[in-house]
């Protein structure tokens, strides 16, 4: 894809932010799972550790990372009832938020909770449901990357006619 926009992928250990990754940039996927150890810079996108998001200590290198940054995909797994992100994080980020769930072709998936969470950590913003494996939401993902404000996303949410993407707030 080609785009001046930059995306950093926030969400728990696990959640699949680099899997995610690996798709949107149409990687190969890894036969073995790889442990994110520090911030990867690859092309548009900056794959952030886990433990970034998990422990206030790292907060500040969110922050920090976030200035070079246009959007923030804030992922919620599908298949983890935990809650990551405090309410309302996503405003402390002045970024154009995405929320993501991962992993929605999982047999475990619960959609429905995955996206109340995100609603609790985003004030505003589009949701869009994925799975990497099967491709399910990526190209939204990409379409939302190329706008440059929050109308525009919102324009384009209630526009699409896919099931897979819905607008959180400004009811």
């Amino acid at each position: 894809m080609r785009t001046n926009n930059r995306v950093m992928v926030l969400g728990g250990i696990d959640a699949g932010k680099t899997t995610l990754a690996d798709a949107l940039l149409k990687r190969e996927r890894k036969d073995k799972k790889v442990k994110t150890q520090s911030l990867i810079y690859d092309d548009w996108i900056v794959d952030t550790p886990g433990e970034y998001i998990e422990n206030p200590l790292h907060y500040r290198n969110i922050m920090a990372t976030s200035m070079e940054m246009t959007h923030v995909i804030f992922l919620q797994d599908a298949t983890n009832d935990k809650t990551i992100f405090a309410p309302g994080f996503s405003s402390g980020i002045n970024k154009l938020p995405i929320g993501v769930v991962s992993k929605a072709d999982h047999a475990e998936a619960d959609i429905e909770r995955s996206i109340q969470i995100l609603k609790k950590a985003m004030v505003r913003g589009p949701i869009v449901v994925t799975s990497a494996y099967t491709g399910e939401g990526l190209q939204l993902i990409y379409d939302l990357v190329r706008l440059n404000t929050m109308k525009a996303m919102e324009d384009y949410t209630r526009q699409s006619d896919s099931r897979n993407i819905i607008f959180h707030g400004g009811d």
